[in-house]
């Protein structure tokens, strides 16, 4: 019967008692416990339920490894399932429920899946589900859907909040085991600054459950020194609770902070999710303990050694007052010695080596524990707890030679380096035959910009299983990493290691000889997928060779605990299986992130109100009190017209664009999009990103230019301005800003990483604003702007003036075919200017206009607009840009694709203008019918509508659109849907339906 033990606990506040509840019963803890312990310390072994075959489970380990130990915690808005008890820290009031089971946790109907087991083996559901079709919406759908899924689902809004934080540092280091304290303290005590996350409440790892003794003082002492070595120095940060989730590419990581799990009435954010971008990076996460493949190891009862002497050193708890002790290494030896110490019976250590152990056997036969060489369990006994265990010779036939009567069984099947995070990143593994174990290959590290490697690996996470060498291996590794960060790495001596008992941890045999390779009953790799041994045999058998299909033939690895206690054994079974070594069978590839995080800390202070940050204008203030009837553009937020008292948004529209073309209109232009190049490769850039010939732009001069992405398609459009040789300024649509500025990142990146380019997004950095109108020279000289004729500004010019007393860049340059100047100002400085030039304006009677108006401005000039004229399938040539395609460039993004067939058919839908025969505004939208039906038996279509409006100019329907052969058909009429059922008939024009020549912007 599993009991608290009478002393010890290293990690409890006895003086601080917690009620807590589990499936509605209640329980007591100490501050300190985890779930887990606090459950074991109650009797309560029995915690979940396995997700295929609904098998009773208890924790098989102590960590974040964790595959069995799944709760729901909380209830209402703080619910949240698929919680590991191992890892869940007890806090007063808790309340947690058991998962994946039907009625209770006890009785589970789910549980007869068990008994029909030899009917849903690896791949069941790839061979049953697939006849007969009828059976699928009424029987299979149903059946899988019921059974999808592990944990449910939260129905109430999280009521906590979550936020993200920037860190930059010299050495990142993860992991505050004795190995990643000894690295940090070395770049720390060196002048970097270093940043140093773990993920649970203490430091220290291992090595206080372990004992020994460091430079002559006991292991916690030592790393009590160590730890108020780096919380003296002002250039490190120590953080706990902090898993390092991610390790991407150039230095950048991810850190999940957990702030107020463990106490959660305090105030604050629940979830931090650290960004991290560091020079060098070291994975001190030290090592997992693998379990043993025999029959019945899934047994509630059954731990990691490791993990049962975790409970038992630091919370004072066991599953079990008799321990039997199964083991193929040294280090589940200490694990016995533990045991025996803290008062309980170890009738066994059944250790699968023929030779047996090295100083650990002998001291542990020296206490009188019962050493079994050679052997191995045959299987558990037991249901719902261990109430046994039957031996056999490891060299026989699995023939059970005793049963040996227990509460618990501690398995250590060797261990293995935690390498995840130095595979996020495409650090390489390396087989070592000797300890059995892939470790990072450090001759082939994650490689940096500088061809250098930013990650390393220090102590177990590194391969060195002995503390002498851990203790080594960081020493050396945080020098390198102070080395790598630019940094003099501190002088030091390695400080000598005693370990009472120290022995090496091998020889470690990957799944001990003779029974187990002939197993007769189920034995379990993926607790809590319930994948066997004989799974991945069947997956061998069935062709499954690649150890990426077995995984997904089997489910082997694909648990929450992603593979962290089952990989190796699998790959194990799998080599055995094909008759192959296991560096030839290969791992599975390991993925971000390490642990689940919550998706409240992936979104941060994203949610709610605050979804999208909120983008206004240095001029949003102004617009709003003066009536602007606002639309989201983006991320921002755009006046879509300023309506007037009793006026309808059609009226205006109509108003602003009347007053725009008869005197002066102003319109809030900063939103648009504003990306600075630089560099003496800048000219040659350009010409790559634009279809026309950009680097023989004079300064001073504009030019409108057109984007494609690879695949040849329209992506952006805009004015470039040449502001100096080596500086261009492009300016794009105002959704568009960001995803440009990523496109030339992305290419200068990956692509032409040699060149000497820097680019700026500097959208919001100034604003910008449009003075259009036949008066608008007048303004800007009534402001005392010098050198304003058309001679001294022409059109597509750029030049700097002083308007009422503020210096701005002005561009010569018109969206709405007339006279215009768009004035730049630092966005400090644009109300100021705004309200100058309101000032100014109002014996002009000046008019701001609004989005829809630009629209309508535009379109009457015959004008595209990037998302109207383009969908992402329309190229340059469609829209009759031919004039904006250079001749003489020999590439450009997108040109190659262009020269497709397909680009280059001659049936592809062109741009022209439409005007309906009644005057009237066709749908946006509305497709140009043809003759007969398709093969679905729909109506054939000859074009579309792109862009449709009423122009008060003309004071009648105009649009553009679309059209198969369109300019070879001026004056064809054409049938619309209207959406309704009926047509509208409208006449293919020119596109250009207002001053064609461009005589008013030209003035």
């Amino acid at each position: 019967m599993s009991t608290r033990l009478a002393t010890g606990g290293r990690l409890l506040n006895r003086g601080a008692a917690y009620s807590f509840s589990f499936n509605g019963a209640s329980f007591r803890g100490y501050e300190g416990d985890t779930l887990a312990s606090a459950l074991l310390a109650n009797d309560q072994l029995l915690m979940g339920r396995s997700f295929k075959y609904h098998r009773p489970r208890g924790p098989v380990a102590s960590g974040a490894e964790e595959p069995n130990a799944l709760v729901g915690l909380g209830e209402g808005a703080t619910f949240e399932p698929n919680q590991r008890a191992t890892t869940t820290e007890l806090f007063d009031g808790l309340k947690a429920r058991s998962q994946n089971h039907w009625p209770s946790l006890d009785f589970d109907v789910g549980v007869v899946n068990n008994s029909l087991s030899r009917f849903l083996p690896a791949g069941f559901y790839y061979k049953t589900f697939i006849a007969p079709r009828p059976f699928w919406k009424h029987l299979y759908e149903p059946i899988i859907r019921h059974s999808a899924g592990l944990g449910a689902a939260p129905k109430d809004l999280d009521e906590d909040r979550y936020e993200h934080f920037y860190a930059f540092c010299d050495v990142l280091v993860i992991g505050g085991g004795i190995a990643g304290l000894t690295a940090a303290l070395a770049a720390g005590e060196a002048g970097a600054r270093v940043i140093l996350m773990e993920q649970t409440s203490h430091w220290g790892g291992r090595t206080p459950v372990d004992g020994g003794t460091i430079g002559g003082v006991a292991a916690q002492a030592h790393i009590d020194a160590l730890v108020s070595k780096l919380e003296a120095l002002p250039n490190v940060t120590m953080r706990l609770r902090c898993m390092g989730s991610g390790v991407y590419d150039h230095g950048y990581a991810l850190g999940y902070e957990r702030l107020t799990d463990h106490a959660p009435r305090n105030i604050g954010p629940r979830h931090r999710l650290w960004r991290i971008r560091a020079a060098r990076i070291v994975t001190a996460t030290g090592a997992i303990e693998r379990p043993l493949a025999f029959a019945g190891n899934d047994v509630p009862g059954v731990m990691l050694a490791s993990a049962l002497r975790d409970y038992v050193v630091n919370y004072a708890v066991s599953p079990g007052d008799r321990v039997v002790v199964v083991t193929n290494n040294d280090d589940a030896y200490r694990t016995a010695l533990a045991v025996k110490a803290a008062g309980l019976t170890v009738p066994a250590i059944i250790d699968a080596r023929p030779n047996g152990g090295g100083v650990l056997a002998a001291e542990a036969e020296a206490a009188g524990i019962s050493v079994r060489k050679g052997m191995g369990i045959a299987k558990v006994e037991g249901g719902k707890r261990v109430t046994g265990a039957a031996i056999c010779a490891q060299a026989g036939e699995g023939a059970v030679l005793e049963t040996i009567p227990c509460d618990a069984i501690a398995m250590s099947g060797g261990w293995s380096p935690v390498v995840h995070l130095w595979s996020h990143c495409g650090g390489k593994l390396l087989w070592d035959d000797a300890t059995a174990m892939f470790r990072p290959d450090p001759a082939r590290p994650p490689l940096g910009a500088d061809g250098q490697g930013y990650v390393l690996t220090a102590g177990s996470a590194s391969g060195p299983m002995g503390l002498a060498e851990v203790l080594a291996d960081a020493v050396e590794v945080g020098a390198q990493a102070v080395t790598g960060a630019g940094f003099t790495a501190a002088a030091g001596d390695v400080l000598p290691v005693d370990i009472a008992a120290e022995s090496a941890l091998e020889p470690v045999w990957m799944m001990p000889q003779g029974a187990e390779y002939k197993l007769r009953a189920k034995a379990w790799l993926d607790f809590q997928n319930d994948v066997k041994v004989s799974d991945v045999q069947l997956a061998a058998r069935e062709g499954y060779e690649s150890v990426e299909h077995t995984k997904r033939y089997t489910t082997l690895g694909m648990a929450t605990d992603q593979g962290k206690l089952s990989n190796i054994n699998g790959l194990a079974v799998l080599s055995q299986a094909l008759n192959a070594p296991i560096p030839q069978v290969g791992t599975t590839t390991f993925r971000p992130p390490y642990t689940p995080i919550s998706f409240g800390a992936i979104a941060g202070a994203a949610r709610g109100d605050v979804f999208q940050p909120l983008r206004r204008t240095p001029i949003h203030e102004w617009l709003d009190s003066h009536g602007a009837d606002w639309e989201p553009v983006g991320q921002w937020r755009r006046p879509f017209c300023f309506p007037k008292a009793g006026e309808s948004r059609h009226a205006a529209v109509d108003r602003e664009v009347k007053a725009t073309r008869a005197s002066l209109g102003l319109l809030d232009a900063s939103t648009l999009g504003k990306i600075l190049v630089k560099g003496p490769d800048a000219g040659r850039f350009m010409d790559m990103l634009y279809t026309n010939m950009m680097s023989t732009l004079k300064p001073g001069r504009c030019r409108y230019g057109l984007m494609c992405n690879e695949n040849g398609f329209l992506m952006d459009d805009g004015v470039v301005v040449r502001l100096d040789e080596d500086t261009f300024l492009c300016h794009t649509t105002t959704g568009g800003a960001e995803h440009i500025h990523a496109h030339m990142e992305e290419w200068l990146q990956t692509e032409w990483w040699d060149w000497k380019v820097y680019t700026a997004n500097v959208t919001e950095q100034y604003a910008q604003i449009a003075v259009v109108g036949p008066k608008a020279r007048k303004l800007l000289e009534k402001l005392g702007g010098q050198g304003v004729s058309g001679e001294d500004f022409p059109f597509m010019t750029m030049k700097d003036l002083t308007l009422g007393g503020i210096a701005v860049r002005a561009f010569r340059i018109s969206f709405s075919g007339e006279l215009s100047y768009e004035i730049a100002v630092p966005a400090s400085k644009g109300l100021a200017l705004w309200e100058a030039i309101w000032d100014a304006g109002q014996e002009f009677g000046i008019t701001p206009y609004g989005t829809e108006a630009l629209h309508v401005l535009r379109a009457e000039k015959g004008f595209i607009m990037i998302g109207d004229e383009t969908d992402g399938t329309v190229i340059p040539q469609d829209l009759g840009l031919h004039w904006a395609i250079s001749k003489k460039k020999e590439d450009y993004i997108g040109k190659r694709a262009q020269a497709r067939s397909f680009m280059d058919n001659p049936n592809r839908w062109s741009l022209v203008g439409l005007e309906t025969v009644d005057g009237s505004v066709l749908p946006e939208g509305a497709l140009a019918v043809a003759e007969g039906d398709n093969a679905n038996g729909q109506r054939n279509t000859q074009g579309r509508v792109t862009s449709t409006y009423h122009s008060p100019t003309l004071g009648r329907g105009i649009a553009m659109g679309l059209v198969l052969h369109g300019p070879d058909r001026m004056g064809e009429v054409l049938d619309f849907a209207d959406g309704k059922g009926g047509f509208i008939k409208a006449k293919i024009v020119d596109q250009v339906f207002f001053d064609k020549d461009g005589d008013k912007q030209n003035v």
